[in-house]
């Protein structure tokens, strides 16, 4: 503890609380009595609020103990209650959602996975995904996230950064600039405007002698005959073709092409033929990688498609744009009243919806536009033929718009 001596406005020295008395033989007590008591009043008030500051704390740690002692029961069941409920809201954080259950969830997965990969090895049977697996895969937010590249996609570039983006789009997808109408970066005022690029005149030749031909660019994912009402998605897994197409059933041939994102990504005619029928089908947005299609039965009657049925001079003929994961918008040019990847809210998507809409009096051409994605996806030719029709292509094969599929012999 410490005191201070301050005689007239300034402080002079420190001193101890022992008390010093200060020897003189000259002067009296009666002579120092005027500047002692202001010292020792100074001391005394010190002392007693610091004693008094004691005794409050004293008697706060009595009551402290008295009330700890009172709640004792009480106070280890609201313990417990307070320890259950801090658990319970642990679980049901974010926190929680992210390293406890996200984990597990992994666990269950990956161990589903597993056991199913040893029933289809121990059946001899393809490795596809299982019901879980699949009702897990479309509850994926796909549609949510392709909206949201839709709008990325359609947002403006400036000026000086496009050649350094879609520069570093064409390095990376292997775009042939040389054949784009325009060649020049800078024209281009979104990557939508360059994904959907024109081609210059000349650069894609339609085959006027075959009787069908490539409607756009891409990889020949599958051809084939169907059979039963049934059509081969890749090698050993099938869908039925009402499943794809609606209601009906029909007899003929299918071809399936798949557009890369560093291809054209505009679709033309692949014959003369006249639509009749436009049917939407509001599905979900899965991916369309060939892996994705090995692995997922019957991913092209789940996907959001828009299916135009009509005929041509051998009999039916249905051309089909398959929708995907950041490919949810399809354009077809004589369709405006076309909406895909609208938001669907939170309800579930029925594969079987769909909605019908007549046309008439249309006629394609062979090479003819007729629409455009925005990424790329897959093009789906189910068409009548009879025996002595040829294809001229083979599965995993790359072509060109214009470039010939079959002919009749």
């Amino acid at each position: 503890m410490v005191s201070y001596l301050v005689p007239r406005n300034r402080i002079f020295s420190k001193y101890t609380l022992r008390h010093i008395p200060i020897k003189s033989n000259n002067t009296s007590p009666n002579q120092n009595s005027g500047r002692w008591p202001k010292w020792s009043t100074f001391r005394r008030n010190i002392s007693s609020n610091n004693h008094n500051q004691r005794v409050e704390n004293i008697v706060q740690q009595q009551n402290n103990k008295i009330k700890s002692h009172k709640d004792d029961t009480n106070g280890k069941y609201q313990s417990s209650n307070h320890g259950s409920n801090s658990s319970r809201n642990k679980w049901f954080s974010w926190p929680g959602l992210l390293f406890r259950w996200a984990p597990m969830g992994v666990c269950i997965l990956a161990l589903e996975w597993q056991y199913h990969h040893y029933e289809c090895d121990k059946d001899k049977l393809p490795r596809t995904a299982s019901n879980f697996q699949s009702t897990v895969y479309c509850s994926l937010p796909l549609r949510l996230i392709s909206r949201c590249w839709g709008w990325l996609a359609d947002v403006y570039v400036p000026v000086n950064l496009r050649p350094y983006v879609f520069g570093f789009y064409s390095k990376t997808f292997n775009v042939n600039l040389e054949e784009a109408a325009v060649p020049d970066f800078k024209y281009y005022r979104s990557i939508a405007d360059f994904f959907t690029r024109s081609l210059k005149d000349g650069a894609r030749v339609i085959d006027e002698k075959c009787d069908l031909v490539s409607p756009s660019d891409g990889k020949v994912l599958h051809i084939g005959t169907v059979n039963k009402s049934l059509v081969e998605q890749v090698k050993g897994i099938t869908y039925k073709i009402d499943s794809f197409l609606g209601p009906n059933t029909w007899q003929h041939r299918m071809i399936l092409k798949k557009i890369a994102p560093g291809d054209y990504h505009r679709f033309h005619s692949a014959a003369h033929w006249e639509p009749n029928l436009r049917r939407h089908f509001p599905g979900q947005l899965l991916s369309v990688n060939p892996k994705i299609a090995k692995w997922f039965p019957g991913l092209f009657c789940v996907n959001e498609r828009v299916v135009y049925v009509g005929k041509w001079q051998h009999g039916f003929f249905s051309y089909t744009a398959v929708g995907a994961t950041n490919v949810g918008s399809v354009q077809i040019y004589i369709d405006e009243k076309l909406k895909t990847n609208q938001w669907m809210g939170m309800k579930s998507i029925n594969k079987a919806q769909y909605d019908d809409l007549t046309i008439s009096n249309k006629n394609f051409e062979k090479g003819e536009l007729i629409g455009q994605f925005n990424m790329g996806s897959t093009i789906v030719l189910l068409f009548e033929a009879s025996k002595n029709f040829k294809f001229k292509v083979e599965p995993g094969q790359k072509v060109s718009v214009g470039e010939p599929l079959g002919e009749f012999l």
